[in-house]
């Protein structure tokens, strides 16, 4: 059985039925994509970064999941062929009848409406 550790550093048991499972604000939740076992490396990191306090471990997640993204786009045409790429696929996705599409006048009401209520 995998080692796992709540909020608090303290060591639990393994998910149920060999799914992983995190602690999270208290409570434990599925962490499916995330199956690997963590190196003893990184259970020593991970007790370290919960001790920091909750706006620096705030700003380490934020890194973290930065670095996961890949490096920033700031080159404008390179945003705008990806947005090419985007639209082009779900326009075939449409086309194909893989993607049934909303009204525009229902999504349309619904974004005003949300706008509106903040």
């Amino acid at each position: 059985m995998r080692t796992w550790f709540d909020v608090t550093g303290a060591a639990v048991s393994g998910g149920a039925a060999g799914r992983r499972s995190l602690w999270i604000s208290g409570r434990r939740v599925a962490a499916e994509r995330y199956d690997r076992p963590m190196t003893d490396h990184a259970q020593s990191l991970l007790r370290e970064a919960l001790s920091l306090s909750e706006e620096e471990r705030a700003g380490l997640i934020a890194e973290l999941l930065v670095s996961l993204e890949g490096p920033a786009e700031d080159d404008e045409a390179a945003v705008e062929h990806a947005w090419a790429e985007a639209l082009e696929r779900r326009a075939r996705r449409v086309l194909a009848g893989e993607a049934p599409g909303e009204d525009w006048g229902q999504v349309r009401g619904r974004v005003g409406r949300a706008l509106t209520d903040g």
